[in-house]
């Protein structure tokens, strides 16, 4: 990748957005960027409920 090359900026998602002034790929963006946040929740749920499960094995709860 060039220094002068333009990057692309990551895409920002509001809920709750206007969604009638947006074309069909604006919408399909949105929509990649939607699945990739749930992707990461999910992840992130699925860390949390490994260390839970481990805490309540080390103490028994």
């Amino acid at each position: 990748m060039d220094w002068d090359e333009p990057t692309k900026k990551p895409a920002t998602v509001t809920v709750g957005d206007d969604l009638s002034t947006l074309g069909v790929a604006e919408l399909s963006e949105r929509i990649e960027a939607l699945n990739g946040e749930v992707e990461r929740v999910e992840a992130e749920m699925a860390k949390k409920k490994a260390q839970a499960s481990a805490a309540d094995e080390l103490f028994g709860g």
